[in-house]
């Protein structure tokens, strides 16, 4: 599938466009590279799943925590620093993958061995006119 995002003021249908194909999948990677848009698409799907908190980039946090509309946890995952599977072990992953909450990751290649098999991996290209394209196969 492949929504398009022309401009940042379609970013709300293409959050919800993806919401509705998505529907029941519970660990999400985001395959972008820097710049790509990953945390302002994670944000606009917060905030379609009627999350209150600002939504930013947990790259030194790691984890962010929100809670959606009806009170269920989101984690928002930003793996960039973890550079070693020591330090993805170490951050107990499998208890938040097994939660049954929703969980989206940025830069999840650095924690690969780690994710679900049923992770869906969405791909955000950049495209010359500044276009996003969100990519990906249920």
């Amino acid at each position: 599938m492949e929504i398009t995002v022309a401009t940042e003021a379609g970013i709300g249908q293409a959050a919800r466009e993806f919401i509705a194909a998505a529907a029941g999948r519970r660990h999400i990677a985001f395959d972008a590279p820097m710049g790509a848009g990953k945390t302002t698409f994670i944000s606009a799907v917060c905030r379609e799943l009627g999350v209150d908190d600002d939504v930013n980039s947990p790259t030194f946090s790691i984890i962010n925590e929100y809670r959606d509309g009806e009170g269920r946890a989101v984690y928002h995952f930003d793996f960039y620093r973890i550079d070693s599977p020591e330090k993805a072990a170490d951050l107990g992953l499998d208890e938040y993958f097994d939660s049954g909450a929703l969980c989206m990751m940025e830069w999840p290649e650095n924690v690969d061995g780690f994710l679900p098999d049923d992770t869906l991996h969405v791909g955000i290209s950049v495209e010359a006119d500044g276009t996003r394209k969100i990519t990906f196969e249920d």
